[in-house]
C-alpha cells in the first residue's frame, strides 16, 4: 500500500476540492491516460484495486505510471464513541484529485489494450473518469 515514510504532521484537515487541477494535467509519460472530471479522494487500497487491474488485463508486457500519491491521512472515530474528545485516529491515506488531473499513464501496449486497461482501472476509483491520448500539446510541454 502507498503511504507517506514521513510526516511533519500526523493528522490534516480536510480541506475543501474547488477548481480543477494545477499540475499534473497532461500525460507526461506514457501514451495513454486516465484522466478524473470530478473532484474527490482516491484512497490508497483504491489506487492499488486500479493498478492491480490493468496488471492482470496486460499480463505481460506494458508499463504503468502512477501520477498521484496518497500523502494526506484521515481520520475515523472508532464505532460507538460519542462526539467530542479530540480528532479520531488515523485510518488510512488519501490522494486528493481535481478535476483534470492524469492519475494513471500506459506505455508499450497497443491502443485498445490501453483503452480497455485504463476502463477497468477507472470502475475501482469513485470518480469519474476519462481516457485521454498523449498529444503534440502535451509532448511540447
Amino acid at each position: 500500500m502507498l503511504m507517506p515514510k514521513r510526516m511533519k504532521y500526523r493528522k490534516a484537515h480536510r480541506g475543501r476540492m474547488t477548481g480543477a487541477a494545477k499540475g499534473g494535467d497532461y500525460v507526461a509519460f506514457g501514451e495513454w491516460g486516465l484522466v478524473t472530471l470530478e473532484p474527490g479522494w482516491i484512497s490508497a487500497q483504491q489506487i492499488e484495486a486500479a493498478r492491480v487491474a490493468m496488471v492482470r488485463h496486460f499480463r505481460r508486457g506494458g508499463k504503468i505510471f502512477i501520477r498521484i500519491f496518497p500523502d494526506k491521512p484521515f481520520t475515523k472515530k472508532p464505532l460507538e464513541v460519542r462526539m467530542g474528545k479530540g480528532k479520531g485516529n488515523v485510518e488510512g491515506y488519501v490522494a486528493v484529485v481535481k478535476p483534470g488531473r492524469v492519475m494513471f499513464e500506459v506505455a508499450g501496449v497497443t491502443e485498445e489494450q490501453a483503452r480497455e486497461a485504463l476502463r477497468l482501472a477507472g470502475h475501482k476509483l469513485p470518480v469519474l473518469t476519462k481516457v485521454v491520448r498523449r498529444d503534440a500539446y502535451d509532448e511540447a510541454q
